[in-house]
Parts: C-alpha cells; structure tokens; sequence
C-alpha cells in the first residue's frame, strides 16, 4: 500500500535542504517540530508552491508552471497530471482538517489526515489509511503553529512531535495562491464524493488553473484564487463509471455564476456557509474519458472577462 506520508517525505526534506534558495524558512519547535514557514513571514516562490502542492496529495501529483494567455494578457498556470487520484486528492490533498485550537485557526490538507483519518468517512468511502512514523501536514493559515497545535496535530497522527512536519501558507500569499489553483481536481473529486458517486471508478486524472495575483487581504486573496478555479479551472478526468452527475458539477450550473467570488463573499459576510457549495467548489470546465465506452463528454466553459475582472481588481472602494 502507498504511503503518502513516506512518499512525500523526500519532498519536504529538499524543501529544508534548500529552504534560503526557495524564499521559505525552516523553524524547529521545542519538542522537535519541524514548521516550514512557506508565505506567513516570508516570500517563497514558484518552486516552492509546486513542492507545497506535491507534498499536500502525497507526492502523487506532478505540477509545473506553464504560461498561458487569458484573451491577450500572460498569465502563469498550474498544470498537474494525478496518479492514484482516490489516495492523492481525497486521502491526501482534500483539506478535510479544520484546526481550532487555543485562538489558532488553519485548513489542514497533506498526508497527515491520512494517520489522523479526518474525516473518518472519506477514508471508510476510499478504503485507505496510512501508516507511517512520520506525519507531514499542510496547513492554510495566517499563522505559524506553536508547540502545543503542533503536539495536538501529532498525537492525532499518533507520531512523536520530533516526526512532525507543517506546511505553512497563507492563502495571500504565491505558494498559497499555487496550492489553491493546484487542488483543481481534488475539488471535482470531492464534488463526486458529497454526491455519492464511487470515486473508486476514477483511474486517472490532470487539471489546470491559472495562479492567482497575491491581493492584500485575505479576503481579497479569497475571493481571487477561488475565481481562478471556478472560472478557468479545467480538469480532465478518465473512469469506469460514466455517470450524468457529471455535467452537474461545473461551475456554470449555479445561479449564482456571473460575479467575481469576492463580492459575493462580501454579501455573504464573508462566511462560506452562504456560499451556493456547486460555485465555490467547483472547476470551470470538465472533460470526462468513459473507458468502458470509449466516449469523452465536455461539460462547461472559460470566462475569461470575469476572471480578468477579478485579477484586477483592488476594491479600494469597498
């Protein structure tokens, strides 16, 4: 069986390694916890972004930095192709932790989930669980974990803190910005996951997204990166198991489509709870490979004019 967290480990050993080269920097803890602050305090940079997203599924996932127009403007894209797509998006990348402990709030995502089973049921659904004595844990958070979140995290892991390894970056932030655009598939497979579908018929997998511009807020930062996603986000996805709950799953489907994320974030008082879950968590575009059939099915589209909207945007009115 895979272990994601051994599998991932040589990843985040280079990060250390390498850790001045990649604008990021390495705080060991004192009970022995390794936090690698990738965007909280410091800069990071692309590299660094795409060794954070291959941490996050596990070492599963192979993304690059490709450039790409959106109408007549440059662009960077994320661009990932995903190997054992059940284990690297639902056992792995899906931020299926919500930390809250002691004022410390942070989405957690990565490898250790899958010592921690969290949540429990994605795990039952996908029959996988890790073993392994070193937890690796990715976290989206403002701020860096102390000693005490990173004890907490490693006792559900079931690992010594000394084996514990957190990710850290902020959503306003480029590694944070990278990570986002680079859960694209997991985003469609966890869709197909709340909607009951087996996502154990999913063999193969690839997606893109463009890498959204670092904003000086996190809400701003939220509103951007999930644009990048709903509006320009494709995934292409191969199965065993057509079903019609795919041409459901694209963005164009809600009604609240048609307006950059972050107004209506602001609407929504900035709580996600208010969000239509079927725009939020859902890719622009998707394509899907039936190879019991042989026939390929395109459901969606690019919205170049709103994701452009959104990019530039500096709300200063708001």
């Amino acid at each position: 069986m895979i272990s994601v967290n051994k599998n991932a480990f040589p990843v985040v050993q280079d990060m250390v390694r390498n850790a001045e080269i990649l604008g990021i920097k390495v705080h060991i803890l004192k009970n022995g916890a390794t936090v690698i602050d990738c965007g909280v305090m410091e800069n990071g940079c692309y590299e660094a972004g795409l060794q954070f997203l291959k941490v996050s599924a596990g070492g599963l996932i192979e993304p690059s930095i490709i450039l790409q127009p959106i109408a007549d403007q440059l662009f960077s894209f994320v661009h990932l192709t995903v190997r054992h797509p059940i284990i690297a998006c639902l056992g792995s990348q899906k931020a299926g932790w919500v930390i809250k402990r002691n004022n410390y709030f942070a989405m957690g995502s990565g490898p250790a989930r899958a010592l921690a089973l969290k949540p429990k049921g994605t795990y039952k659904a996908i029959h996988y669980q890790d073993a392994s004595d070193i937890a690796i844990i990715a976290l989206e958070a403002e701020t860096l974990p102390d000693v005490d979140i990173c004890e907490y995290i490693a006792e559900k892991c079931d690992v010594k803190p000394s084996n514990l390894y957190a990710l850290v970056a902020p959503t306003r932030s480029i590694v944070g910005s990278i990570q986002i655009s680079g859960r694209i598939v997991t985003m469609v497979m966890h869709k197909l996951e709340n909607m009951g579908y087996d996502t154990t018929n999913i063999f193969n997998a690839a997606g893109r997204s463009p890498v959204a511009p670092v904003k000086r807020t996190f809400e701003q930062a939220m509103g951007v990166t999930n644009d990048c996603n709903i509006y320009y986000g494709s995934v292409i996805l191969f199965t065993k198991l057509y079903s019609d709950e795919f041409s459901t799953i694209t963005s164009d489907n809600s009604k609240m489509y048609g307006y950059p994320f972050y107004e209506l974030f602001r609407k929504a008082n900035f709580d996600f709870v208010n969000i239509d879950t079927s725009l939020g968590f859902s890719p622009a575009e998707l394509t899907v490979n039936d190879r019991t059939t042989g026939k390929s099915y395109h459901f969606g589209r690019l919205n170049d004019e709103i994701l452009l909207k959104s990019f530039h945007a500096t709300y200063e009115q708001v």
